[in-house]
């Protein structure tokens, strides 16, 4: 199907690459892809560093640790779409918590637009990603750093090693195969991205948050043209089996 120009309502034409070139010499299908990667690796990474961070920290705690750890999960039962709904509410300029808050605070006096600019918007939208999926994150940790026998800490501690020490050469080893398998489903999730800028951004400000599966569905719902559809999804494909790939092979490089 991605060989062909194959209209919705329409007998299929074979147009070997046809699609590809059209597709990558398109400044809008550049930026999509562009910017998909770009959020891909802002969105894993802030998720990454919290959730280990928080993770540490609830495994060190003992008071109220129950507590914090039902505080951080919640906001992962909520569905995207409503998540999404929820955080365009608070980001609103004349009901949401975060306007209303910085006026009270003096820092700005008039409207505050989250979504006025390319980078505010990314940013709105990541921050609602964070705090929604962290707390999953931090869940898997906490059983993997559970599961690391005492014995082997309490060695290190008698050997001199410090926190940090302890941490870089004790912890993270056995951390890897789940923080592998963290880093997959942060990328992939990362990169099939949709919900998040349907909802609350519409793909704006003048189209700069429009994600590669946006770009999908409208070429093939709104355009018409399911042969470039097809030819987007082979795109991404590639791109999920590489970056994934890509990373288990640092990441059992780093065990040897």
């Amino acid at each position: 199907m991605s060989l062909s120009d194959w209209p919705l309502l329409g007998s299929p034409t074979v147009i070997g690459i046809g699609n590809y070139i059209d597709i990558f010499t398109d400044p809008g299908y550049i930026g999509a892809i562009l910017f998909t990667l770009g959020y891909t690796a802002l969105a894993t990474a802030s998720i990454f560093v919290l959730a280990l961070v928080l993770a540490a920290f609830l495994n060190s705690t003992r008071r109220g640790a129950k507590f914090y750890r039902i505080a951080i999960f919640a906001p992962y039962v909520v569905g995207l779409s409503t998540a999404s709904l929820m955080w365009v509410v608070n980001y609103n300029d004349q009901v949401g918590i975060f306007a209303q808050a910085l006026r009270w605070l003096g820092i700005v006096d008039g409207p505050v637009g989250f979504f006025d600019t390319p980078l505010s918007a990314t940013l709105a939208v990541t921050f609602m990603i964070v705090w929604k999926f962290v707390g999953f994150q931090v869940v898997i940790l906490l059983v993997a750093l559970q599961s690391i026998p005492s014995s082997v800490n309490e060695a290190a501690l008698m050997d001199g090693a410090n926190a940090w020490q302890r941490f870089l050469f004790v912890t993270l080893p056995f951390l890897r195969p789940t923080l592998a398998l963290l880093l997959v489903l942060s990328v992939t999730g990362s990169l099939l991205a949709f919900d998040q800028f349907t909802v609350m951004t519409q793909g704006g400000p003048d189209n700069s948050t429009v994600t590669m599966v946006m770009s999908i569905y409208n070429t093939a719902f709104t355009s018409f043209d399911l042969g470039k559809a097809a030819a987007l999804s082979i795109i991404m494909l590639i791109a999920l089996v590489v970056i994934n790939g890509v990373q288990l092979r640092l990441v059992k490089g780093s065990e040897k």
